[in-house]
């Protein structure tokens, strides 16, 4: 009977992860849409995302910390960072009162073309959360917290261990 319930909350687990990896997917999917639609590379759009997400958060970002968010080295941040600053999406401020410091801000623009693709979204789905009680929302947020914290934790320490390199002997036929 145990090793039942035990098999139980394995599938249970599994199923969660699984839907986790399908919503992965439908962001994937999402992201690379609002992307076609501004007429922007998925990358150059996931960048404006994360800095006007950063200044609705009240935290703008700089060019470094949008470098690791988006996984770029420095030299491609940059070029990204022209590329939309030419286009009029983006600006960059010295906003600090140490003046070597930069904060991205997003054009006026972005947030209106976000809203527009995305609201009728953030509509949907705050209907479907509203169908859950606010304390199973709660647990789900703290889930999702804990599987973050998880996540990042791995990507850290897989930063510090790189993989091991193989030869061409290593390779299987």
């Amino acid at each position: 009977m145990e090793e039942a319930v035990r098999d139980g909350v394995a599938q249970q687990r599994e199923r969660l992860m699984e839907s986790l990896r399908i919503y992965g997917g439908h962001y994937a999917e999402l992201s690379r849409r609002f992307a076609t639609w501004l007429g922007l590379h998925s990358t150059d759009a996931t960048a404006v995302l994360e800095i006007a997400a950063a200044e609705e958060r009240g935290t703008p970002l700089s060019p470094a910390r949008l470098s690791e968010r988006i996984s770029l080295s420095t030299g491609a941040t940059t070029a990204l960072l022209n590329r939309l600053e030419s286009a009029g999406h983006i600006t960059r401020a010295r906003e600090h009162s140490d003046r070597r410091i930069v904060t991205l801000r997003s054009g006026g623009h972005i947030q209106e073309r976000a809203d527009e693709f995305f609201g009728p979204l953030a509509h949907r789905l705050d209907a479907t959360m509203s169908h859950y009680p606010p304390q199973l929302l709660e647990q789900v947020e703290a889930f999702m917290a804990d599987l973050n914290t998880t996540m990042n934790s791995h990507l850290t320490d897989q930063d510090t261990c790189p993989p091991p390199t193989r030869t061409l002997d290593d390779r299987s036929p």
